[in-house]
C-alpha cells in the first residue's frame, strides 16, 4: 500500500520553529517531486513549497522565503521542512505529495498523485 505520512505538528509560539517530516511507505521516493502543502481554516489549500527528486531544485511561496527550508533523504524515504520565524499565520494542517514528472509542475496541486494525511502547525502565543 502506498503512503504518506507527516509529522512533526504541534503548537509553537511565535518566532518558534519546526520541522515536519513525510516519509513514504510502500514506494521509493526517489523518482518523484515532492510538495508541501497547508490548509487554514475557511481557506483554499496553498502550495508551499516543493522539491525536485534529485532535491537539487527547490520552490517557495513567498510568504515563507527565508523562513522554511525543504529537503529530502531518499536514503531514508523521508522530506523535510524546516520551519522557522513561525507566524501565526503560519496556522493550519500541512500535508506532503509526490507525483512524478516535470519539476516545473509542482506548485500545482493537480499534479500529485499520493497524499498524506496532514499534521496540525499551530502558531500561537
Amino acid at each position: 500500500q502506498l503512503q504518506l505520512v507527516e509529522s512533526g505538528g504541534g503548537l509553537v509560539q511565535p518566532g518558534g520553529s519546526l520541522r515536519l517530516s513525510c516519509a513514504a511507505s510502500g514506494f521509493t521516493l526517489d523518482y518523484y517531486v515532492i510538495g508541501w502543502f497547508r490548509q487554514a481554516p475557511g481557506k483554499e489549500r496553498e502550495g508551499v513549497s516543493c522539491i525536485s527528486n534529485s532535491g537539487y531544485r527547490t520552490n517557495y511561496v513567498d510568504s515563507v522565503k527565508g523562513r522554511f527550508t525543504i529537503s529530502r533523504d531518499n536514503a531514508k524515504n523521508t522530506v523535510y521542512l524546516q520551519m522557522n520565524s513561525l507566524k501565526p499565520e503560519d496556522t493550519g494542517v500541512y500535508y506532503c505529495a509526490a507525483f512524478r514528472g516535470p519539476f516545473s509542475g509542482c506548485v500545482f496541486p493537480n499534479r500529485y498523485d499520493y497524499w498524506g494525511q496532514g499534521t496540525q502547525v499551530t502558531v500561537s502565543s
